[in-house]
């Protein structure tokens, strides 16, 4: 078989960026999508010490690896790379997702250093530029061309992790200097070029054509490093493998019906298939699969209420609209039954500091919510309605929306539902103080529609990104400087009793707040629909160890074929 068609309604450009961009560090997938446990594995590092006071982790790379284009990839193009994203974010909360795991206070990245970079080049750096990669006061320096130290301002147990989604993948530093730089610094991404000309990677595939909002064409990677792993090596580490086919074409429909019918007819082998025609798909088992989310994954639905904003900054109003929410009716209406409960923030795929104080998730009990409602001392007939925004394209979001703002009418609060492009959705959340709390709805759905770890694979993840004043995932606008102190234990101890005494308080704090009205954890893939295949054809894949974070698609190069081939 020489191509696969793959179906997606994805906005582009969510290329299939595992196939083509590689980690440091890779997860053992096995394990954790059929156990739950996560287990780090080489990936473009060979192996990796840790100083006895667990601050410096020191990464040996694999030698000999090149990227796509033949550029040699080096501990001199992963320190391009991590100082590149740090200078294109802007700031060190956006770069480490909000993590305060290193001292930057030293470092000074701009156009000389670019300028020298790509005077120099990536093979063998010279004079200052190699003084400036080997300087041992900033956080990440070489100590030669295949070693790269990581040293963190504080011990951090879960440091790996940080490598497993979009924060660790490894890209081609001499490409982007070659074709614009890596843009203006706080403008991420600023350089459209690569938008048509996608960044080489290391891994088992390339990209070969682009077309914006219509397809992307991928081939097998000549130069791909693990074309010599064993097959056993392959089995230990899936993530790894080569690929069994030459050539993969991803096409952009944005109509959920041509999707399964093109999966029908043959088409395509797979796609992502939504709303009421993944209906078809789970009436036809014979002919199709489809991948279900263990349950203890990290795609998080919930609603976000605006805690800075009137009336929804009053925790009574907030109390009793997390009670006013009919959940069982939102999973067997929107989720086709497949959803798993979750007590926030942290994600039930961290035993060790999920639900630490045996809460009862928030449950629909209306005369409760009225309750609240009596308590907060609010005429709700005053009110003007609360502004619920979401983003359009989202295939679930307005039918989530209007079921809870059909259970927010049956307690007298009236809801306004506002569609906004993705753009202006986003434009929100950019804004600062004030201006960000007026211009963000009373209420939303975290991240849009769902939210998952693009960057990293931590247990601090969750309560770092949903409420702390810097998260990412803070949709709530969530700031109490008690909850932050504690939830930052994670970075200032690695006593874990200690951190999960801290964390203890956090959520009982965050429970009794109730910033989000925690929804569950996805069963499905992309929420009302999923990755669903052609049986006759292919038998699995893998997908992406982030929980669809970082990528949307399969990983081409995991697929199984019911011939046997792969």
């Amino acid at each position: 078989m020489n191509v696969l068609d793959f179906n997606f309604g994805i906005p582009f450009p969510n290329w299939g960026e595992y196939d083509v961009y590689q980690p440091l560090v890779a997860i053992n997938i096995s394990a954790e999508y059929n156990k739950g446990n996560y287990q780090y594995l080489p990936s473009l590092a060979q192996n990796w010490t840790v100083s006895p006071d667990g601050m410096t982790y020191t990464f040996n790379l694999q030698p000999g690896v090149k990227f796509s284009d033949g550029n040699p990839f080096n501990a001199y193009t992963v320190w391009a790379d991590e100082y590149g994203y740090y200078y294109a974010s802007g700031n060190l909360s956006f770069w480490t997702l909000a993590n305060p795991i290193f001292n930057m206070s030293g470092v000074v990245v701009g156009a000389a250093t670019f300028a020298a970079l790509n005077q120099s080049g990536f093979t063998n750096p010279t004079g200052s530029i190699l003084s400036t990669m080997e300087n041992s006061s900033w956080p990440i320096y070489v100590t030669g061309p295949n070693t790269i130290v990581f040293h963190q301002d504080q011990p951090y147990p879960y440091f790996l992790g940080l490598f497993i989604g979009a924060m660790g993948l490894q890209w081609d530093p001499q490409y982007v200097m070659d074709n614009g730089g890596f843009g203006t610094s706080g403008s991420f991404p600023s350089n459209p070029y690569f938008n048509q000309h996608p960044v080489p990677g290391t891994g088992p595939y390339m990209f070969t054509n682009v077309s914006e909002m219509a397809y992307v064409k991928l081939q097998q990677n000549p130069l791909y490093w693990g074309d010599s792993l064993t097959a056993q090596q392959i089995a230990n580490n899936p993530v790894l493998d080569p690929g069994h086919v030459k050539s993969i074409l991803l096409n952009y429909k944005s109509d959920d019906f041509s999707r399964y019918s093109d999966l029908s007819t043959g088409g395509a082998q797979i796609g992502i298939i939504f709303g009421t025609n993944f209906n078809l798909i789970q009436s036809n088992p014979s002919k199709f699969g489809y991948l279900t989310l263990p349950p203890w994954n990290g795609a998080v639905f919930a609603l976000a209420m605006n805690t800075q904003r009137y009336p929804t900054n009053v925790t009574d109003i907030r109390q009793a609209i997390a009670h006013a929410i009919n959940y069982t009716q939102i999973y067997a209406t929107v989720f086709h039954g497949d959803m798993n409960p979750m007590i926030g923030p942290e994600t039930p795929g961290w035993k060790q500091f999920y639900n630490l104080n045996n809460d009862t998730a928030y449950s629909y009990n209306v005369t409760l919510a009225q309750q609240y409602l009596t308590q907060s001392g609010i005429a709700v007939s005053s009110l003007p309605a609360l502004q619920f925004t979401q983003p359009s394209g989202c295939s679930y979001c307005n039918l989530a929306d209007q079921l809870i703002q059909a259970d927010l009418s049956a307690i007298g609060l009236n809801v306004q539902i506002v569609v906004q492009s993705y753009n202006l959705y986003e434009a929100a959340y950019s804004q600062t103080g004030a201006a960000k709390a007026a211009a963000v709805g009373q209420l939303s759905l975290l991240g849009g529609e769902n939210f998952a770890p693009s960057g990293v694979l931590t247990p601090s993840d969750p309560w770092v990104t949903f409420v702390t004043p810097n998260g990412g995932g803070n949709w709530a606008l969530y700031n109490n400087t008690n909850v932050t102190g504690e939830i930052y234990s994670f970075f200032r101890s690695t006593n874990i009793s200690y951190i999960q005494s801290q964390l203890l308080q956090a959520q009982k704090q965050i429970y009794n707040d109730a910033p989000y009205a925690w929804i569950g954890t996805l069963g499905l893939w992309v929420g009302d629909g999923s990755l669903a295949w052609d049986k006759s054809v292919i038998s699995g894949f893998y997908p992406d160890p982030s929980w669809s974070g970082a990528d949307t698609m399969p990983l081409f190069n995991t697929i199984t074929f019911t011939n046997g081939q792969g």
